[in-house]
């Protein structure tokens, strides 16, 4: 059968230009113009900071004057976007062109043609499956067009429930009844009591609020009707908003709506509660510092704890941080772990492990898809980047997760190119990949932020997949019965790790050449046994295990003489970094020498001048007082003159004679 792989558009950056294009930019000024008319002000001008940093890059240019308060707004808007990278500029555009108008590239680009997608679902294995003790024959490939999944039969079962999984490690479309939720992608969904509930999510950029219900008795839709609490000790009542890429929890017959993108989003994360048995809605009454609100986050519950990991602000800001929320208390801490933490991201996959150990894997930044995998041990709060086997996952965004005891499986996502046809599984003990099913085409599977969750049926795990965009919305649901050689490694002779995650990640050299060595004696000696209860068929075949195991040898050897390279280099990065510390503490204390000088000089200073201000006020105290002797110098002088003029007479006395000079004549 020939296969056609559908596409949603060119790669980049030429989906970006025919984004661009679509929404009328060109660079001049009235296409400016064209764009505030199709689309909000805001929107508007956040399409022409996008564009100017894509093409033209950083803004350099000087701010327009107050007189152009357009121009100024989309200086402003330009040059808020900083440093970011051309491709992550393109990246962003397209994607708030996709949240405006899913549509736009079916809608403008009509002269593509929708190719019609054959699908094809296969098996990973080659052997047949054995179930009970039966074998069961090779499935035959069922093919469908316009991308929806027909129903998988296997042509030696015959099944008269015609929602009967029969087959293992692939992908079926059961049949339901009732009003299906409408189509949408980054929604939530959690299992309580044989019913899978679906809330909020995005469709055509636009937010819901909506809640469904599929009942796996009898496989039925149903739509819940709920209604808003009043407020109690634990609750609050709260306007509900619409919301997507938030996180829903089962905890105690409630459903918890952790974070989410809103229209108008509050400055924290909010914790929303639903009672299945009274279908209200409440907000949890929290207390500590919550985290920023966001969407696009990790939630995992660990015991009575909630663990939440990285996604986007309203900002559209990406985070990195850690934060755990106490069922019990309600209560929130930020985690502040050691180690080399994931780099920002969202729309990433989380699981815990052994209730010690949180995994997390891919995501997306603005521009790139991650295909990586962390660790971070719980009780000593470092993150550590372990080695895996088997062939790991492609990068993706958008997938979906859980884990059924050790195994984590990994379903649907994307890269911004096409969706993730491979449906892979962790083994969360032995840290090997492993793929289970695939798919072909532009299907649901292949799609991002659909919901994944776990049923059972007739005593065995059924994965549940529900939603997703892949181009088109999608509604629909389907079904995979993994098997137990699913949950194996591959066809290796690799062992189980002989301890625990944080122990090889965090050992050191020694540790690592002991465990290497146990390792390999415990292999030899299995093998020493074999070759005792067994003939020459079995010694040659010990020769073979014992080739392998040297070839082992040497990778491990290889692996540890590369960890003791590393640990050189971390060592001689220590000794410069105490080096320059120590260079740093003798200038601090020639600072801090200098600093007391001048202290001192200071002092003196002061003292100097506290004793000219004395003299000074001594100064004034002398002037005043000879400005009092000099006053009274004056009226002295003035009172003689006067005395003086009184016992002279003046000339009249002279002229008239003196009674006293006739007196005296003889």
């Amino acid at each position: 059968m020939a296969i056609t792989r559908a596409t949603s558009g060119p790669a980049y950056p030429e989906r970006f230009y025919a984004a661009a294009s679509y929404v009328g930019l060109d660079g001049s000024d009235s296409s400016a113009k064209h764009v505030s008319s199709k689309f909000s002000n805001d929107t508007a001008l956040i399409f022409y900071a996008l564009y100017q940093q894509a093409t033209v890059g950083p803004c350099n240019t000087r701010k327009p004057s107050a007189w152009r308060p357009v121009e100024q707004s989309k200086w402003k808007s330009w040059q808020g976007l900083g440093t970011m990278p051309s491709i992550e500029a393109m990246r962003l555009f397209v994607k708030i062109l996709e949240e405006e108008n899913p549509d736009w590239y079916s809608s403008e680009f009509t002269d593509i043609p929708d190719p019609v997608v054959d699908v094809q679902i296969n098996q990973t294995k080659d052997e047949p499956v054995v179930e009970n003790g039966n074998s069961l024959s090779e499935t035959k490939t069922v093919s469908a067009e316009n991308g929806r999944l027909s129903e998988t039969q296997d042509k030696d079962v015959v099944s008269e429930d015609p929602n009967t999984v029969s087959v293992y490690n692939q992908w079926t479309a059961p049949q339901t009844s009732g009003q299906r939720p409408k189509a949408r992608y980054e929604h939530g969904a959690a299992v309580i009591q044989d019913k899978m509930y679906i809330y909020g999510g995005n469709h055509n950029g636009r937010y819901l609020g909506d809640l469904h219900a599929l009942d796996f008795k009898n496989w039925t839709w149903s739509r819940v009707e709920t209604k808003v609490a009043t407020e109690s000790e634990e609750t609050s009542p709260t306007l509900l908003s619409p919301c997507a890429g938030h996180t829903l929890i089962p905890w105690d017959n409630k459903l918890l709506s952790i974070g989410g993108h809103t229209k108008n989003p509050s400055e924290s994360m909010q914790v929303k509660i639903f009672d299945t048995r009274t279908c209200t809605w409440s907000m949890l009454k929290t207390y500590g510092k919550p985290p920023v609100s966001r969407g696009g986050q990790s939630v995992t519950i660990v015991g009575k704890t909630l663990v939440i990991f990285g996604g986007q602000d309203a900002k559209r800001s990406l985070l990195n941080d850690l934060h755990v929320l106490d069922l019990e208390t309600m209560t929130w801490d930020e985690i502040d772990a050691i180690g080399a933490s994931p780099s920002p991201r969202s729309d990433h996959a989380a699981a815990v492990h052994a209730e010690r150990y949180l995994l997390i894997f891919g995501g997306c930044s603005h521009a790139t898809c991650f295909g990586d995998l962390h660790v971070l041990d719980l009780q000593t709060m470092e993150w550590s980047r372990p080695a895996q086997q088997g062939e790991a996952p492609t990068p993706r965004s958008g997938h979906a997760g859980l884990t059924i005891g050790e195994n984590w499986f990994i379903v649907g996502g994307g890269d911004n190119k096409s969706g993730a046809s491979e449906s892979a599984v962790l083994n969360m003990s032995t840290l090997t990949w492993s793929v289970v099913a695939s798919v072909e085409g532009r299907v649901p599977l292949a799609s991002e932020g659909l919901s994944l969750v776990v049923s059972s049926y007739n005593g065995e795990d059924v994965l549940v997949a529900f939603g997703g965009y892949n181009g088109r919305y999608n509604n629909e649901i389907n079904l995979l019965k993994p098997s137990h050689k699913s949950t194996l490694q591959p066809k290796t002779l690799e062992a189980p790790l002989p301890v625990s995650l944080s122990a090889v990640n965090n050992a050191t050299t020694r540790d690592i050449e002991s465990e290497v060595e146990v390792s390999q004696e415990s292999r030899v000696r299995e093998i020493v046994m074999d070759n005792a209860n067994a003939g020459s068929k079995v010694e040659g075949n010990s020769e073979h295990i014992i080739a392998i195991l040297k070839s082992e040898k040497e990778e491990l050897e290889a692996s540890l003489n590369k960890e003791q390279m590393q640990t050189l280099q971390l060592r001689q990065e220590l000794t410069e970094g105490e080096s320059r510390n120590t260079d740093l503490n003798k200038e601090l204390q020639s600072v801090r020498g200098q600093l007391a000088t001048e202290q001192s000089r200071c002092f003196k200073l002061e003292v100097d001048v506290a004793e000219l201000r004395q003299k000074l006020q001594t100064l004034e105290t002398l002037q005043k007082e000879l400005e009092l002797l000099q006053r009274q110098k004056a009226v002295s002088e003035q009172a003689a003159s006067n005395t003086k003029r009184q016992s002279s007479g003046g000339v009249w006395g002279w002229l008239a004679g003196s009674p006293h000079e006739k007196d005296d004549s003889p």
